[in-house]
């Protein structure tokens, strides 16, 4: 895509032009396209070169760039750079810690990060790894739903690690799930409080009617 200049020497003999809200205002030749739209303060740009004849628009270019270039610096904010995130456990973790730290690897895995486990031995704890295995291994069933084992449990030295990543497909589905659950929710909630609210006014209006029989 690129702007038409008034001193611009054009090979072209002829575009199709396209005014500013869209209209189509047929083929002429560039120098009577670039009068009407500088006729209208605006600028003449070819957006369609491959065709013939070459397709032109009548817009405001500076407008134009900068509007692309803000929905560019969105979709940059938008996108999520996968970071590899680490999460520390220790064999005799306690119950209240490890609720911790799963939420935190649950956080990282549903934003899109991948998840590291260390588990860290000291001492005698080296002579028994099968209990940080166990922790590792209910890890894996606890995330299940949102991730996917990208490296299995391995030990180096003092040190077993294993990388979670996430896995979308699940997250998508997770997501829809909670969305269906929060809608069925909110209608069930909607219905008793209109079922509430019929009875009050049923004997409300039965009230009167007893008065009236005495």
């Amino acid at each position: 895509m690129r702007q038409l200049r008034v001193n611009e020497r054009i090979r072209i003999s002829q575009v199709r032009v396209i005014a500013a809200d869209g209209a189509q205002l047929g083929i002429m030749v560039p120098a009577d396209a670039l009068r009407l739209a500088r006729e209208q303060g605006l600028d003449l740009v070819e957006v369609a070169p491959q065709t013939s004849p070459p397709v032109c628009r009548i817009m405001d270019f500076n407008k134009f760039r900068y509007e692309e270039q803000r929905r560019e610096r969105e979709a940059k904010k938008k996108h999520h750079v996968a970071k590899l995130k680490e999460v520390k456990f220790k064999p005799h973790i306690e119950e209240h810690d490890y609720k911790v730290k799963l939420e935190m690897l649950r956080r990282f895995l549903m934003r899109g990060d991948q998840a590291k486990v260390t588990m860290v031995y000291r001492g005698r704890e080296l002579a028994h790894t099968e209990l940080g295995r166990r922790i590792l291994d209910r890890l894996i069933e606890d995330l299940k739903p949102i991730s996917k084992v990208e490296r299995t449990p391995s030990l180096d030295g003092r040190f077993m690690t294993m990388v979670f990543g996430s896995d979308r497909d699940k997250i998508k589905q997770l997501e829809r799930q909670r969305a269906k659950q929060k809608a069925l929710a909110e209608r069930a909630a909607s219905g008793k409080g209109d079922g509430s609210t019929a009875k009050s006014g049923s004997a409300a209006s039965a009230a009167p009617a007893r008065s009236e029989g005495t």
